[in-house]
């Protein structure tokens, strides 16, 4: 059997985002997600496979920057929208969709391509690290308080329509301030604003419609937060649940004074909270951390696809003068060994002939690249080999970070 491999069109879209759709379980989005996701797709830089007139394969790729250590915002493509029909598997499709996907990366020039994987276990083969963690939390209010800095009271806080487009403008200038200052988050262009208040359809599981309450300091907006409530009720009374999707307040004392109203909303015992940093605040607010019901798992998959341009690209925290043996038999441009020279004022990363200090695959760059994994962590774990003494820990306090990578959301 042929199949057919092109790039979209967009009178194909509707079929094609419905292979998508059936790949995932079958469940078709709420309209106002869909018409999001139709108006954010770059058809350009999307991939479908046909089996005659049946879409069997689907990839695509967003024109995204990525904060990176140092504050630099790095051309990287978002690899989305992958999926392989059930009845054409283990015939090349995927892997010949990300053959195409990364030389058309290249030839644009960008230096990482980044991924959320619905199965983490399915990238790594194609040269993907995971590079970032998130954290959730079930978080029971009736047991757990938050213990509030001073100034507190100071903070005002205000309930808004979270689609008035004053109110995005204003949600978007906090997030913008978060991405300058935190490795591994979106820099969101024209469009990306609606994401955060696009109508998911979750009313209709007994969810309120998406809520924000907007944080304020002497007139000026310093933080948001946006979340549903789900109203419940057991025999003893109520047991409401506040599903919270996203809270960013630069402003300690405002992001205090968010979280203390959403646990302080009443008719609620319980705060779902998901995809936050894995070195989230909240961690050191809360009174007793073992109400919070912490879980770990993995966020943002990073590739360098460009290595040289990815290393120069952002800082490092202490100097480092290292040279890499690296392996990626996905890309074999980026084999061979590439030197290293870089500080917190910049960094420069050129092919070399040189002793190699450090022996790894670009899996592992793509790991450690924002700062929160370690490099002497992979060690450990067999995934780097020290070839020159001293060479681990060099590289890997040079590649850490004292903020966590985050991202936000998927894409």
């Amino acid at each position: 059997m042929t199949t057919e491999q092109r790039v979209l069109r967009a009178s194909e879209w509707d079929r094609w985002y419905g292979a998508l759709e059936l790949a995932f379980g079958g469940v078709a989005d709420s309209d106002g997600v869909r018409a999001l996701w139709r108006s954010l797709t770059e058809h350009e830089r999307s991939i479908g496979v046909w089996d005659g007139d049946d879409c069997v394969g689907t990839a695509g790729a967003f024109s995204f920057r990525l904060s990176v250590p140092g504050g630099a915002l790095v051309p990287a493509a978002g690899v989305t929208m992958v999926s392989v029909a059930a009845t054409h598997r283990r015939r090349g499709i995927l892997t010949s969709m990300m053959r195409r996907q990364l030389d058309d990366v290249r030839e644009l020039g960008e230096p990482l391509a980044v991924l959320t994987a619905s199965e983490p276990a399915i990238y790594g083969r194609f040269g993907y690290g995971i590079a970032s963690q998130q954290l959730s939390a079930e978080i029971e209010t009736a047991s757990a308080r938050i213990a509030l800095p001073d100034g507190v009271d100071e903070i005002r806080l205000r309930r808004v329509d979270p689609d008035d487009p004053a109110v995005r403008e204003a949600c978007e200038a906090i997030y913008a301030a978060e991405v300058a200052t935190r490795p591994g988050m979106l820099a969101r262009s024209p469009g990306w604003d609606k994401l955060p208040v696009v109508d998911s359809g979750l009313e209709k599981g007994g969810m309120s419609p998406l809520q924000c309450v907007l944080a304020e300091r002497d007139g000026e907006t310093v933080g948001y937060t946006h979340f549903r409530n789900k109203p419940e009720w057991s025999r003893s009374g109520p047991r409401g649940t506040i599903e919270l999707r996203d809270v960013y307040a630069p402003d300690p004392v405002a992001y205090a004074a968010l979280w203390r109203f959403l646990f302080g909303i009443d008719l609620t015992t319980t705060i779902q909270a998901r995809s936050r940093p894995a070195d989230d605040p909240f961690l050191h607010l809360v009174t007793d951390i073992r109400r919070c019901n912490v879980r770990q798992r993995d966020s943002l998959h990073l590739r360098p696809v460009e290595v040289g341009a990815a290393l120069e690209a952002r800082t490092y925290r202490t100097p480092v003068d290292v040279v890499f043996e690296v392996e990626d038999r996905f890309c074999r441009w980026n084999e061979g060994r590439w030197r290293l020279i870089g500080d917190a004022k910049g960094a420069s990363c050129e092919r070399t002939r040189d002793t190699a200090d450090l022996a790894l695959s670009v899996r592992e760059l793509g790991a450690a690249y924002l700062g929160g994994v370690t490099l002497a962590a992979l060690a450990r774990a067999g995934r780097v080999k020290e070839l020159r003494p001293g060479a681990l820990a060099e590289a890997s306090t040079a590649f850490a970070s004292d903020i966590a990578p985050w991202l936000p959301h998927g894409f």
